[in-house]
């Protein structure tokens, strides 16, 4: 038997990539922050987790510790991620499983609209909901980690493969999904996972490519960093949230899952993180570095997929042996792993896991990559609950209505429709028929890639409007071919014909590459030439009505405004009730109050900014600087006086809606105090043998699996190997960064929270420090939803012209006004002031504007300090 080993010292010598920074000189680079940072145990919502987690890892050998931090290797056991399991205490390996719409890779499971979707309904009691709902189907399928939800990608660039799977090209709205969401899914005991921290913008290159030595460094200021990309992660930490995954790409050439100022500097010191951060799959690369650096779980466990090879595992337990690693690092990873399990009210004892990711058959292989282990697997248990009446409702409350003219909408039992597109129809392949939705075929439900779930059924919009019109005795016809123009043109051209054209555009994760769409989209326009045919059509049709489902925006200068497309609708990914949400629509039974969560700019070029699709750096890792600062979608719009075709926020309805009587008042805050204060020192469990006969494999108590990763080490070689490690007897200090591995009382960030505190940064920053309310009246004729929304002007040179800070999802009755109400805390009149490393109020004027979108803002006033 020969367990395998990679060096437990690789690249430990740098917390950056592993090119040498002295290459790098003319790069961004980014600084050193150690140690890591233990848990806090007066954290305001951890004390109990904590000391139910002390309780727990205190009892556990070296070995079990490992174990628990260290993944047991890709398609080793059920789970996209599993680590090993703790017999002895009773726990089972947790288990970790995508994805932020679903359960992937499960059966009798839902498939929710996605979290862009959810987000253009700026409903928060919506969006805490599907939260729940997930975290519900996970549970019930034995999973312990839902890795979601997602605010990395941002949303920097409309091509962004993954933008769907998170939540709004604005930091305040991301920040509202991903803390509703987190909520949600944690009422249920699951733990949830926010990712992919940070400023992964991009596919292109996320791990390398051909002919490149690394992955793409996302070169981002501090500035930039904290009023911008850390925001939404920011609200994920004030939820609660009890994991956070670390991205693939570097961020000012340090690689994210053992970039010590991001993992330590800031989510777990200057934020206060009580939980534990995991690597994304196959993202580490180092051994004791990345440890020092803050990571606390490797997935899935294996150096590549499959290898039988990791950094930690058996590299782990001779790390600490030998002295390499602190014990009280692997303590903290230890403990912020059980504390975040104890915190969703979980019992030691889980009920098992009743899916399997690798096969749908019911008897297979425990161990699927090694084929060994033959037991039953899968239980086809149905999770779906009545889920399918809240997809429903989210999709149909997250449908924007774009444009209306001519009473095109609601429909009204229409004498003839024409349906048209081959989005509005099923796939020839079914609607899982491949793998990970990477083709894009039939209607467009969900994007590609591991932020995927199986869909249990798909109804089709041409389904739905069958049935509607069956009832109503409307004549239906269709042409599902987007080149069929013969056909097309024969039915649209026909009398009394109201024409609905459905049209897409797709995207997702880098691995799948769709009609030359590598993850990101090459392009801005509709696939299947869907803006010729919206042209072809309206050409002929005067109430032709568009509906797009897409994974971002499209670029429709081409048709938009003609006369003859009277409607327009964005239907984003609404998963498995798509046709019927998008009837309830169309027929009024919704009336439309949802907002775009991204602008739809004229041309590509008006965006500012765009993907790297080619190396720009030789062989060396490619380089994506954010020279645009905070200026990114609508900011970067009204920063350069870019008219766009629709505004983010923007959204119409049914009825008409008005507003009037802003109001400020101005609260009795206290003046902002930076925190003081020093940590505890680093707690230590306990001695542990260093006699490295104790920790050979058990080869007595179970059989060895190929590929699996085990704490244990091969008693015939791994002490030989260790010894000729270069480093082998020297200590941690003469080779790790300065003060890696201290263990005494550390200064507390200023702008952190204090001891006694709640994470997710000083507490002063939520402060309310104005309240803001306006009256909206509903001026026309039937009930309808309006969201008024609160935007700021920070009055800076280096300000966006105005920035979200709030929003309500109001119903109000016709003829009645309801209040808007909004607060402005510390932190949303804020700027991050670089030189004292925290928040700052600048003097700068500052001004409050309400509206229905970002370039409609009807009422405005001034902000008194």
């Amino acid at each position: 038997m020969r367990i395998a080993l990679v060096s437990a010292l690789a690249a430990c010598s740098s917390a950056a990539s592993a090119q040498p920074i002295e290459e790098r000189a003319e790069s961004a680079h980014s600084e050193p922050f150690y140690p890591s940072p233990w848990m806090n145990s007066k954290a305001i919502g951890w004390e109990d987790a904590y000391v139910k987690a002390k309780d727990f890892v205190s009892q556990l050998t070296l070995l079990e510790k490992v174990n628990l931090t260290t993944g047991v290797g890709w398609q080793s056991e059920q789970c996209v991620g599993q680590v090993g399991s703790i017999p002895r205490m009773g726990l089972r390996g947790l288990c970790l499983q995508d994805s932020p719409l679903g359960v992937r890779f499960a059966d009798y499971v839902s498939a929710f609209p996605s979290g862009q979707t959810v987000a253009a309904s700026f409903d928060r009691s919506l969006m805490y909901q599907r939260g729940k709902a997930m975290g519900q189907e996970h549970k019930d399928k034995g999973v312990n980690v839902l890795l979601g939800p997602s605010a990395g990608p941002l949303g920097r660039h409309p091509e962004g493969g993954r933008n769907w799977e998170g939540f709004a090209a604005d930091p305040w709205l991301s920040g509202v999904g991903l803390a509703e969401t987190v909520k949600g899914i944690q009422s249920t005991g699951v733990i949830a996972c926010a990712k992919h921290y940070i400023v992964n913008e991009q596919e292109h290159f996320r791990q390398g490519g051909p002919n490149v030595s690394d992955a793409i460094s996302s070169n981002v200021d501090d500035k930039t960093m904290h009023e911008l990309y850390l925001w939404p992660f920011v609200d994920a930490v004030r939820a609660g949230v009890g994991s956070f995954m670390c991205s693939y790409n570097q961020i000012n050439n340090s690689y994210g899952c053992q970039n010590s100022k991001l993992l330590n500097g800031i989510l777990k010191s200057e934020l206060g993180f009580q939980g534990f951060v995991m690597s994304d799959w196959a993202a580490q690369h180092s051994g004791v570095s990345s440890a020092v650096a803050g990571l606390d779980m490797t997935m899935p466990g294996d150096v590549a997929f499959n290898d039988g090879k990791s950094y930690w595992g058996a590299n782990m337990t001779l790390a600490v042996i030998n002295g390499t690693l602190p014990e009280y690092r692997l303590d903290d990873m230890a403990m912020r792993i059980m504390a975040a399990f104890f915190k969703m009210g979980n019992e030691i004892e889980q009920p098992p896991i009743n899916f399997d990711s690798w096969t749908k058959d019911t008897q297979g292989p425990m161990h699927y990559y090694a084929k060994q282990g033959n037991q039953q697997i899968n239980w086809h248990v149905n999770v779906q609950r009545d889920h399918r009446n809240l997809i429903r409702d989210v999709a149909a409350k997250s449908t924007v209505l774009l444009k209306n003219t001519k009473n095109a909408l609601p429909l009204k039992s229409p004498k003839f429709l024409a349906v048209i597109g081959e989005d509005a129809g099923p796939s020839p392949k079914g609607p899982n028929g491949c793998a990970d939705r990477g083709c894009n075929s039939g209607t467009l439900a969900m994007g590609w890639g591991s932020g995927t779930a199986d869909f249990p059924y798909l109804i089709t919009p041409l389904e739905a409007l069958n049935a509607k019109t069956a009832d109503e005795g409307t004549r239906l016809e269709s042409v599902l071919d987007n080149y069929a123009w013969a056909s097309t043109k024969a039915l649209v051209s026909q009398a009394d014909v109201t024409a609905l054209v459905f049209v897409n555009a797709d995207s997702g994760e880098g691995y799948i590459t769709v009609d030359g769409n590598e993850g990101d989209r090459t392009n801005l326009t509709l696939w299947g030439s869907g803006d010729q045919l919206i042209k072809n059509v309206s050409s002929i049709c005067n109430n032709t009505i568009v509906v797009i489902h897409s994974t971002g925006p499209t670029v429709v200068t081409e048709w938009y405004d003609s006369p003859n497309v009277t409607a327009i609708l964005w239907a984003g990914l609404p998963g498995q009730e798509s046709g019927r949400s998008i009837v309830d629509v169309l027929y009024g039974k919704v009336n439309p109050a949802a907002r775009t969560p991204f602008t739809w700019g004229a041309k590509r070029e008006d965006y500012g900014v765009d993907i790297i699709y080619k190396p720009n750096n030789g062989a060396g890792a490619p380089q994506q600087d954010f020279t645009e600062g905070v200026m990114i979608d609508y900011r970067y719009f009204d920063y350069k006086n870019i008219t766009p075709i629709f505004e983010f926020g923007f959204g119409l309805s049914y009825t008409t809606f008005e507003y009037s009587d802003i109001k400020v008042e101005k609260s009795g805050a206290g003046k902002y105090k930076p925190t003081e204060g020093k940590t505890t020192e680093a707690p230590k469990f306990g001695n542990f043998s260093t006699d490295l006969n104790d920790y050979a494999f058990p080869s007595e108590k179970f059989s060895y699996v190929p590929y699996y990763i085990y704490p244990y080490l091969n008693n015939t070689s791994s002490a030989a190997e260790a010894s000729q490690d270069p480093h082998y007897g020297k200590t941690a200090a003469e080779f790790l960064p300065p003060n890696a591995v201290a263990s005494e009382a550390q200064p507390l960030a200023a702008a952190g929270p204090a001891a006694s505190d709640e994470p997710g940064g000083n507490r002063q920053l939520w402060d309310v420090m104005q309240t803001v309310t306006a009256t909206i009246k509903n001026t026309g004729s039937i009930v309808g939803e309006e969201v008024p929304q609160l935007y700021v002007s920070l009055g800076g040179p280096q300000d966006p012209p105005v920035q979200l800070r709030g929003f309500e999802r109001i119903r109000i009755e016709p003829g009645q006004s309801a209040e808007f109400r909004a607060t402005l805390t510390r932190r949303d009149l804020s700027n991050w002031d670089v030189a004292s490393q925290n928040w700052v109020i600048s003097e700068h004027a500052k001004t409050v504007h309400v509206g229905p979108s970002s370039r409609k803002l009807v009422l405005s006033a001034p902000l008194e300090f």
